[in-house]
């Protein structure tokens, strides 16, 4: 690396560009500008969590963040079904299956990796133990 290198990767860390923008501007492999980096002491700067206040999608209370932790976007259980309820057009539906039921061969819909057999309890029944309970 040449002394014209190290000082454009200085200048350009000191504007707060990243290791892979430095690189790429300078034209040398970004672990070179990260190992470059570290034994001059210019790492990153920590960086800084959002501070605003959060608030719940359905009904716009404030929400208690813990830090470190996925972003809580509801204030309770409550909120969050009427809000997905209210917005099914949202819901990613690729974990849906067509299944044939194993006692009436009914095809029926699952969401999931669930292991149903039978569209409904009767057919449980029915199948698992050769007729209703009303005997």
């Amino acid at each position: 690396m040449t002394n014209e290198q190290k000082m454009m990767i200085s200048s350009l860390r000191a504007e707060g560009m990243g290791y892979g923008s430095i690189a790429r501007k300078v034209g040398i492999s970004e672990n070179t500008v990260k190992s470059f980096c570290r034994r001059n002491g210019q790492q990153p700067e920590p960086v800084q969590r959002d501070t605003t206040e959060h608030k719940c999608l359905r009904c716009g209370v404030p929400v208690k963040q813990n830090p470190g932790r996925k972003e809580k976007k509801f204030c309770s259980d409550k909120c969050r079904n009427k809000w997905w309820n209210a917005h099914l057009d949202q819901v990613d539906r690729r974990a849906m299956r067509e299944v044939i039921c194993a006692n009436c061969g009914k095809t029926f819909s699952i969401y999931g990796s669930a292991a149903r057999k039978y569209c409904c309890h009767e057919c449980y029944i029915e199948h698992r133990f050769g007729g209703g309970g009303n005997e």
